[in-house]
């Protein structure tokens, strides 16, 4: 991409550095949602600079990703009290409880069946939450796999990163199960995103860019920098998409033919993490540092 093509990153800051932005999403009442991994919040962002903040029941509670509900609410996971939140468009919050102790939840995404899709990092499993707060539990193949992100897929069904089994996840809305191993050892993927065709996922050990087709067909595309901690992912369209790279306070752009460009964030040291399509059309990404970052393609 040539420098004048380089889209311009504005930060904004929306919290003090120990609140800690972490899962960001588009809500469908045109606002941006946002989590606060640290301070067991919720925030509400609109485009003009609107912030709106709802603490939950506990600050220890680590709300961790965000995504819209098929019901107009916001979903998000609860990795530290083990619990499955919602926050309405006018703030109300509500909460269950994941049947597994100490399940440690983490990603969290609308299925096509009308009910929400989510991770357990701690043990081993998918879990299915309907809008009445109505939990089911697939135990996955594996011990130790640290399932993390997950994203509903072009093909119906939900696909999943598993962290510590170095491998892709997919699960029908039935609950089967099949693994993908990735060529790569140890490379440790995070997030996933869908552009309407493939999955799209990082690998934050390996620092590269992977793609799987719904038939299982993996490419792995390796980042200049093998250390920049690739994190989040998010599809703009088919075969472009952006990423977060933590380690080395970038944001990233793949296109389905492996090309790579990456841009600096102004503040250094910034921690992104989540990353979305905003309500307006431009990228948006949370900073654990207290900001969030905008740009536009």
């Amino acid at each position: 991409m040539h420098p004048s093509d380089a889209p311009a990153i504005r930060e904004i800051s929306v919290t003090d550095k120990g609140a800690g932005p972490y899962g960001i999403a588009t809500g469908p009442d045109g606002a941006l949602w946002l989590t606060f991994a640290h301070s067991g919040r919720i925030a509400r962002l609109t485009p003009d600079g609107r912030l709106d903040e709802y603490p939950l029941e506990s600050s220890q509670c680590s709300p961790t990703v965000i995504a819209p509900g098929p019901d107009g609410a916001l979903w998000f996971t609860r990795s530290q009290d083990h619990r499955i939140g919602r926050v309405t468009a006018d703030g109300e919050t509500g909460s269950f409880p994941v049947p597994t102790r100490d399940s440690g939840p983490f990603g969290i995404t609308a299925g096509p069946d009308g009910a929400l899709w989510f991770t357990e990092m701690n043990t081993d499993r998918i879990g299915r939450i309907t809008c009445k707060g109505e939990i089911t539990e697939f135990v996955l193949p594996c011990t130790g796999a640290c399932p993390s992100a997950i994203t509903a897929g072009p093909d119906g069904a939900l696909w999943f990163t598993l962290n510590q089994a170095n491998a892709i996840g997919r699960i029908t809305v039935h609950g089967d199960i099949v693994i993908h191993p990735l060529p790569t050892a140890g490379a440790a993927p995070v997030g996933i995103t869908s552009d309407g065709t493939a999955l799209w996922f990082v690998e934050i050990a390996a620092g590269q860019i992977g793609r799987i087709s719904v038939d299982g067909a993996i490419r792995e595309f390796p980042l200049p920098d093998r250390t920049a901690k690739p994190h989040a992912i998010v599809a703009a369209s088919t075969g472009n998409c952006w990423f977060t790279e933590w380690g080395a306070n970038r944001i990233g752009h793949i296109t389905d033919g492996g090309e790579i460009a990456e841009y600096s964030l102004p503040s250094p040291s910034s921690e992104p993490h989540g990353i979305t399509v905003g309500p307006d059309g431009a990228l948006w990404a949370a900073l654990e540092t207290g900001g969030i970052a905008r740009w536009e393609p």
